[in-house]
């Protein structure tokens, strides 16, 4: 079992067990065009979907810099062998306020990953 095993295993022990109460499932979306209808010139527009789960977090007040990391922007911790598809920059990702307790869409400004590429940080603002 080497290092990335380990610590997916690990984290969805925690998912499962100590962390249960902090993690959030969510959806992304994203839209690709689809086929072409020389006919008519155009082509429809096709929205792909992808699952997860993970915990979410606010950022450290210290962090906020007005420029990369706004008031508001949350992050997002998933491991990565439960997303379905990798997100992306400009993904749509709708999870859990942390707030109101309600389904709320946020924009993915950015996307990390771990030196052993168990887990992504993904940085969401609200759509």
């Amino acid at each position: 079992m080497g290092i990335r095993d380990k610590v997916q295993s690990k984290v969805a022990k925690a998912f499962n067990n100590k962390l249960s109460d902090a993690v959030y499932p969510f959806t992304g979306s994203y839209v690709t065009e689809g086929d072409y209808d020389p006919v008519t010139e155009q082509s429809n527009q096709v929205t792909h979907t992808y699952t997860g789960r993970g915990v979410l977090g606010k950022y450290d007040v210290k962090r906020i810099d007005g420029v990369n990391i706004l008031t508001g922007d949350i992050k997002i911790t998933a491991l990565q062998n439960e997303v379905s598809e990798p997100p992306k920059v400009d993904h749509i990702i709708t999870t859990t306020d942390l707030v109101t307790h309600i389904s709320q869409s946020y924009k993915v400004i950015n996307v990390g990953s771990d030196p052993a590429e168990a887990t992504y940080s993904v940085q969401l603002r609200r759509a």
